[in-house]
């Protein structure tokens, strides 16, 4: 829930609105008429830079760039643009990564240890605006020995460091003279990719070629179109148009293209949970009742079968049930009664219409999602549904982020997060007190000493048993203070056309667009002969 993508306001789309808007939108891939060799794209989501030096990429697959490794299908670590896995010193301190001889930038620039070194450096740079700057507070120093190995220093034995190092990197030669905040390399990148920015109209598409001359060989995929669309309705409408290959869609959505012929439906495991924050600021959700309650009187099960039809499962905390980290026996079951009896026993007495109050406040408060996501609109429904159930009234309202923003502080939000890497790059930012209203880290202002000290033990141990402890502590009380409730993880849908060999999915974090889909490893398919 870190600031990494700027979405547009749109407003609750009928039926009309949705082929009036489809009829309205250009058609992105059709300057060229389209080709066998060219792929246009349907995500939600844009980027606010297109620069990892603010936050593009982190979590690896960025197409313009290369991090030190990279991700393959199973989510183990690979090397990119180190030759092998980094070289750890005993006491865990010390990284070590030998670079990779003769890579190039697309614009011919060589590639070197002090490109490495300038991107951490940067990044680390409290004058750079980049919100994701903490994920890498273990680092005490980054220097380059020659020009083909780097050596990191931290300041704790980090466990999960390796995992930050699919940080794309950056050109020193052309991204050191620019406004690290402002300047062209922000819309105009220069990477070691498979593939280079062409063109990005904003809320509209993101366009690639194809870098030929890429040191993991030139990609079939000649062209590269993202069409920014966040109305899932309407990129549903312009995939069965053929305006669109592939498209990433809500379950309700992905179904309908179930029996059509020549395209594919792909379901990707992710660690992407929908939450609702609790706001300490709301006199109703800041009260530990209510959030037990809700906890509580919210049917998990009964939203994975209807709203995700089946594509997830139940969400207890930012950890998936599935995950080696998950903390057996946390699970909350659906228990209406004992909601009720929560509430009774600290005060909240049912009143008018059912709606509980205690010392003259109304249990009821407001929650906002953002316009055109209808999974967090259905979410956002049967939470109120639940809730009212219990005698907690609840207001579903929509609105871009913008009209969110401000908001959020004393708001309800329906929101989302998850990454499938390490506990500590979900946990740490969502729940750190210090961390409390940070952009979209601690949305809640979740404060809990004893989670902190947890959070600090997980993040500066290298001790596996050690780190099992502390994130069971973290997730034990978080069901016993929830400060956010937690209703379900996805599995992310796609659905494309039938025309290229080699396609498959990753477990996927929260954030789903350039980096993530099918198109994860697009530089290596095939067409279909």
């Amino acid at each position: 829930m870190t600031a990494r993508t700027v979405r547009t306001a749109a407003a609750v789309v009928t039926a009309s609105a949705v082929l009036a808007g489809a009829a309205a939108c250009s058609d992105p891939s059709s300057e060229d008429g389209g080709s066998s060799d060219e792929l246009t794209v349907g995500i939600a989501q844009e980027p606010d830079t297109l620069s990892p030096l603010l936050g593009y990429g982190k979590d690896g697959n960025s197409k313009i760039f290369d991090g030190l490794l990279r991700h393959d299908a199973a989510m183990k670590l690979k090397p990119a643009l180190a030759t092998k896995l980094p070289e750890v010193s005993a006491d865990g301190k010390t990284y070590t990564y030998s670079l990779r001889k003769g890579v190039e930038f697309s614009d011919g620039t060589p590639f070197g240890a002090d490109d490495v070194v300038f991107t951490y450096e940067t990044v680390l740079d409290k004058k750079t605006n980049n919100a994701s700057r903490g994920e890498l507070d273990a680092i005490e120093s980054v220097e380059a020995k020659g020009d083909d190995s780097v050596v990191f220093t931290l300041k704790y034995p980090y466990a999960a460091f390796a995992e930050r190092t699919v940080l794309p990197i950056a050109a020193k030669e052309i991204a050191e003279g620019q406004d690290v905040n402002t300047g062209a390399y922000n819309t105009e990148p220069v990477g070691t990719g498979p593939y280079v920015v062409t063109g990005w109209s904003k809320g509209e598409k993101l366009s690639f070629k194809a870098n030929p001359d890429y040191w993991g060989g030139a990609p079939k995929v000649k062209k590269f179109t993202m069409a920014i669309i966040t109305d899932d309705d309407v990129r549903a409408t312009r995939l069965r148009a053929g305006d669109l290959d592939a498209a990433i869609l809500p379950p309700s959505l992905a179904k309908t293209f179930k029996d059509e012929s020549g395209k594919r439906t792909l379901a990707a495991k992710s660690a992407d949970y929908r939450a609702v924050t609790l706001p300490s600021a709301n006199k109703v959700t800041g009260d530990r009742a209510v959030r037990r309650a809700l906890d509580l009187a919210v049917d998990r099960e009964a939203m994975v079968k209807s709203i995700l039809n089946g594509a997830g499962k139940a969400a207890y905390g930012p950890v998936p049930v599935d995950s080696p980290w998950f903390a057996d026996g946390t699970e909350r079951e659906h228990d209406l009664d004992g909601a009720k009896k929560i509430l009774d026993e600290a005060g909240w007495k049912p009143g008018k219409g059912g709606i509980r109050a205690k010392d003259g406040q109304r249990a009821q408060f407001t929650l906002l999602y953002p316009a055109g996501d209808r999974l967090r609109q259905e979410h956002a429904l049967g939470y109120a549904t639940d809730a009212k159930k219990a005698g907690i009234d609840i207001t579903v309202e929509s609105g871009s982020w913008e009209v969110i923003d401000p908001r959020m502080k004393k708001d309800a939000v329906l929101a989302g997060g998850g990454s499938p890497a390490d506990p500590d790059f979900d946990l740490y930012t969502l729940l750190h007190s210090s961390l409390a209203l940070d952009g979209y880290n601690n949305m809640a202002a979740y404060d809990n000493p004893k989670v902190d000290k947890a959070l600090e033990e997980g993040r500066e141990s290298d001790d596996k048993s050690a780190r099992e402890k502390a994130y069971t502590t973290v997730q034990e009380e978080l069901a016993e203070e929830p400060g956010y409730t937690f209703l379900t993880h996805i599995d992310h849908l796609y659905v494309m056309n039938d025309d290229w060999s080699g396609v498959s999915t990753q477990t996927e974090p929260h954030d789903h667009g350039l980096g993530h889909g099918p198109w994860w490893n697009v530089e290596d398919w095939q067409p279909k002969k």
